[in-house]
């Protein structure tokens, strides 16, 4: 495709909390004269920041219960694949990424992959810092630096929580992160009012910045770990694994090609997309085949070493992928004489990021309408005894003898709630999203249970 004609992409970034939402609506309001789609990436089960984008007439995309720097090269690829079906209802796309990514591998894709350099041309990065939690989340959360890292500009964000001189000096850490990006500061009587300009056509993504920050840059990076290829008669065989750090582990066995000439980064193309979607997991024993998908084993918590049989019917060479490196899971192959298989060729895959098991997604719902009283007397409690672990909070609220929809977002321990207008057609139901550091999903489940209409 012609340079001019390459469609522009705009991922906007930031911790949980910074505004990104805030700023796309704006985005999506300002008159700019530009048709714009929109693709989301929510941490957690339950989606609400697409019922947040206020303009309904855009093309909206949305991604669910999983972090895009993992799933980036599989689902981004498809929905601009789907994009491009409809090239002509718009005229750039913004990529709203969830506050824990990493937006380094996003940016990745739009060079590493040619399909994808040849149709979008990544216009830039734009980073919400939060002003007034930055030094806490920047302290919690090496996601911050690298937002700011890879940032192209960086907008700083609820000014008007701060003084001149904090921002001043925030600025100045900010700048010690990244001294090439352009510094915004949005208006202080406005949340994430920024001029146009200044998100939109910035000309470019900075290439020789980011490869400066990470050398490795434009090496791909896989959601898995491992990969390696046996030589297989056909028969039954066994694989063999013990607990690891995970409970469940993604695997994926396909038939070896000519085109891969044994060449674990070769194969590795053709299988990066098997492991962006979700599966059902396996229980020890299942029986597994070669096919062009993923399994998702069910692990053992405890000593007792789990089982799965992998059925050959053609001699030949099969590479198998592992989400985890094997030696985590003390993964063996079997033939049918209990005979160890040694792979004809491995490779271990940098992972490139690595999440902080600790910081999790946590999802509530209910038909059931909630008591106002008890819910501010819970959310006070909550707040004051998980406020510091919390990095989000957002959902709808559906209180009981009322018909206005409220839409409630927190940041650590500020929390704001408004009214967004009457519920209408729409089911009535309260939806809450938490995330954040070790929280207590028992004792939050429990409080919020507290909480709901006992009915007449």
């Amino acid at each position: 495709m012609n340079e001019a004609n390459r469609i522009p992409v705009t991922v906007l970034t930031g911790f949980l909390g910074s505004g990104k939402t805030t700023l796309l609506n704006r985005i999506l309001t300002e008159s700019h004269g530009q048709r714009i789609a929109v693709i989301e990436n929510e941490f957690g089960e339950i989606g609400v920041d697409q019922d947040l984008v206020i303009n309904a007439e855009e093309e909206i995309f949305e991604m669910n219960n999983g972090c895009i720097c993992c799933t980036v090269r599989g689902d981004l690829i498809r929905i601009l694949g789907n994009l491009m079906t409809r090239r002509d209802k718009f005229d750039r796309i913004v990529l709203e990424t969830t506050g824990l990514a990493n937006p380094g591998p996003v940016a990745q894709t739009f060079f590493v992959d040619e399909g994808m350099r040849e149709e979008f041309a990544l216009d830039g990065i734009v980073t919400m810092v939060d002003a007034r939690h930055f030094d806490q989340q920047l302290l919690d959360s090496e996601e911050t630096r690298t937002q700011i890292a890879f940032a192209d500009v960086i907008v700083l964000n609820k000014t008007d929580l701060v003084g001149r001189t904090d921002l001043d000096a925030l600025e100045r850490r900010v700048r010690a992160i990244n001294a090439l990006a352009r510094i915004v500061r949005a208006d202080p009587a406005r949340r994430a009012s920024v001029p146009m300009s200044a998100v939109l056509g910035i000309g470019g993504f900075d290439l020789a910045r980011a490869l400066e920050y990470k050398p490795t840059f434009l090496e791909p990076e896989y959601p898995f770990e491992w990969a390696g290829a046996y030589e297989l008669a056909a028969g039954d065989y066994t694989l063999l694994l013990q607990e690891g750090p995970d409970p469940a582990m993604k695997i994926a066995v396909c038939e070896a090609l000519g085109s891969d000439d044994l060449d674990p980064a070769k194969a590795a193309e053709r299988v990066f997309a098997l492991f962006s979607g979700a599966v059902e997991a396996d229980s020890a024993g299942a029986v597994i085949e070669p096919q062009f998908r993923t399994w998702l084993l069910d692990l053992p918590q405890g000593s007792t070493e789990a089982q799965f049989v992998l059925r050959i019917r053609t001699r030949g060479t099969y590479w198998l992928f592992t989400q985890h490196l094997p030696e985590e899971f003390a993964l063996k192959l079997k033939d049918g004489g209990d005979e160890e298989m040694a792979p004809r060729v491995h490779k271990n895959f940098d992972p490139g990021h690595s999440h902080d098991a600790r910081v999790s997604s946590f999802s509530l719902e209910t038909d059931r309408p909630i008591d106002a009283e008890r819910f501010q007397s819970w959310l006070t409690h909550m707040l004051q005894t998980q406020g510091t672990r919390l990095y989000r909070m957002k959902g709808f609220l559906n209180f009981k003898g009322g018909n206005e929809r409220i839409v409630i977002q927190g940041v650590h321990m500020v929390v704001d709630t408004s009214a967004l207008g009457p519920w209408g057609d729409r089911p009535r139901l309260t939806q809450l999203v938490f995330i954040g550091r070790e929280l207590d999903q028992n004792l939050l489940a429990q409080g919020f249970d507290a909480c709901l209409d006992e009915g007449p």
